[in-house]
């Protein structure tokens, strides 16, 4: 199902026609609430429910601060920096950096964004109540998987939350007292026990999606036997299986394909974008489809770590001593600006994924040629030498993606909220951190370096020296903590520039994540120079987010600051 807004009529879907005589017309253009009370008519308010995903709300959010794909989460970890100018969007500078307040606008928009999923759930579950002599057991449990999956996304990334039932449209201003664990579930559990194996329209949340979202609330909970046996039953019996080709989850081949568990369907409506990614902003700085803005750009820390050694491993603990070679501070082109400066690429054995994950200086840019560096990158000083490649356009199938509005890219490529090779690495993380069994965890790890290892490699680009792709399986992990460096890393890889990174160091724990994101500030300034005076220290209270100060002034304060802030 591709993601339909249904642009102008639901817009109108809330807005009830009350009238109480019959000399009162219902005006053209506005579904009466008499409509609403029909299975067709929470059909409808189902499809807005699902708009939501992307967390966009006409009117009470803003193109890119609320973001369905998780992106600026991103900048907020070791995998990508801001980029463009720093002075542009400016709060989100400062998450880079670490250095935002309870009032930052990313922070309030992505709390609105996800509260506006919420309400749209409640009113699917409330509105069905209404209708009679219709079994809506179905729209009801897809209602419930929604709402479980904006109360997941509120409740990791703010802990103490509000729980806002279908009971509380009319009051909806509640206490955040703590985390919405046991909700999430229930409502997990519900559409686990009344959706179908598989949905006529794709999009649509279905038993085995709901059976891998809940194993992923599990992992977070740190219930991890329970988590271990629901994504255990996810891989052996569930529908899912790797795409042959790595690169085919981030553009039209794979979308609705057997990796996919669950997306956000964008779709580009031939240009017009009403429906595309409103949160993109990670196109290149001109390139060759000339787009804006140059943001997210992932960092020389995340290039290192693709870094394999001579049997084809990752580097888990020395992968950050020495640096993948990168065109930092070169130009692109000398005096005729034709001429290509001289480069050499890195001869180092690396993981194929690199290529796949992030541009580099004389590597192909997904189909459209040699990337050139500086020429492509709006402000390389500041963002660093690397652009990021997945959920970009790529030369065989951007006409079906393409969108414009303005000078905002709002494309129609799909993003994976889940797929298949995250549930294998949760399922091998679930066994390791429950003593379960390392030999499977270590097959499912291995399932997903495999993949890479098979998949086609980037071209070289003709005159350049090849890369020395390497990978290989593990061999086999030898106590649980390798096991749990590997598995940990192999996300890293697996999922760069995908939006899960922050959430995993913050799971981590506090220790971890401050220790990781300290350590990559030290580091990265060895490419991004004075970046050691533009940061704060990560502190242990930078693994939730502050409680929006608005949100807590609009509640009269019934709303209470997390401690930590």
């Amino acid at each position: 199902m591709k993601k339909k807004q249904l642009v102008g009529l639901l817009l109108l879907l809330l807005t009830f026609s009350c009238s109480k005589n019959f000399t009162e017309v219902t005006p053209k253009g506005v579904i009466s609430e008499a409509s609403l009370a029909t299975e067709e008519g929470v059909g409808l308010l189902l499809i807005g429910a699902y708009s939501m995903l992307d967390q966009q709300r006409t009117g009470i959010t803003n193109d890119y601060y609320s973001t369905g794909d998780k992106f600026w989460f991103d900048i907020m970890s070791d995998d990508v920096h801001k980029g463009a100018d720093n002075g542009d969007l400016a709060p989100l500078f400062q998450l880079s950096n670490h250095d935002y307040e309870t009032n930052n606008p990313f922070i309030f928009d992505e709390w609105k964004g996800l509260y506006a999923g919420v309400n749209r759930a409640n009113i699917v579950i409330a509105q069905a109540a209404l209708v009679e002599g219709a079994d809506l057991t179905r729209q009801v449990a897809e209602a419930r998987f929604l709402r479980a999956h904006f109360n997941f996304n509120l409740t990791r990334t703010w802990r103490d939350v509000p729980f806002i039932d279908y009971t509380d449209l009319n009051d909806p201003n509640k206490p955040n007292d703590g985390p919405l664990w046991s909700s999430i579930e229930e409502d997990f559990q519900f559409a686990i026990d009344n959706l179908p194996p598989t949905q006529a329209e794709s999009g649509r949340a279905n038993q085995w999606s709901a059976k891998a979202y809940l194993g992923k609330v599990y992992l977070y909970e740190r219930k991890y036997t329970e988590a271990a046996e629901i994504l255990q039953d996810v891989v052996n019996n569930g529908p899912y299986a790797l795409l042959t080709e790595y690169n085919d989850n981030f553009g039209e081949a794979g979308e609705a394909g057997p990796e996919s568990v669950f997306a956000i369907q964008f779709q580009n409506d031939g240009g017009q974008s009403f429906n595309g990614n409103r949160s993109f902003l990670k196109p290149l700085a001109g390139g060759p489809l000339n787009t804006c803005c140059g943001f997210y750009q992932p960092t020389q820390d995340l290039a290192n770590a693709f870094k394999t050694d001579g049997n084809g491993l990752p580097l888990l603990d020395t992968y950050n001593q020495s640096d993948i070679k990168n065109d930092q501070g070169q130009p692109s082109f000398g005096a005729d600006g034709v001429t290509p400066t001289a480069f050499v690429v890195y001869d180092g054995p690396v993981d194929p994924r690199l290529d796949f994950t992030l541009g580099r200086r004389d590597i192909d840019w997904n189909g459209f040629g040699r990337f050139p560096g500086a020429a492509w990158i709006r402000v390389q000083a500041n963002g660093g030498p690397y652009v990021s490649k997945k959920f970009q356009y790529r030369a065989w199938d951007y006409d079906a993606n393409r969108g414009q509005f303005g000078q905002f890219e709002r494309p129609g490529i799909h993003y994976q909220i889940i797929r298949y090779a995250d549930v294998l690495l949760m399922a091998a993380e679930a066994l390791v951190e429950s003593n379960g069994s390392l030999s499977t965890a270590l097959d499912y790890v291995n399932r997903v370096r495999m993949r890479a290892k098979n998949s086609t490699y980037v071209p070289t680009v003709a005159g350049v020296n090849p890369t020395n792709y390497q990978i290989e399986p593990y061999a086999n992990f030898p106590g649980v903590e390798y096991a749990r460096r590997a598995v940990r890393f192999e996300r890293r890889l697996e999922l760069a520039t995908e939006g899960h990174r922050w959430f995993d160091l913050s799971r981590y724990g506090a220790d971890y994540y401050v220790n990781t994101i300290n350590t990559f500030f030290r580091n990265e300034a060895r490419t991004i120079r004075g970046l050691e005076n533009l940061t704060s220290p990560a502190l242990p209270k930078h693994v939730v987010l502050p409680i929006p100060l608005n949100a807590i002034d609009l509640s009269n304060n019934v709303l209470h600051q997390n401690p930590e802030w």
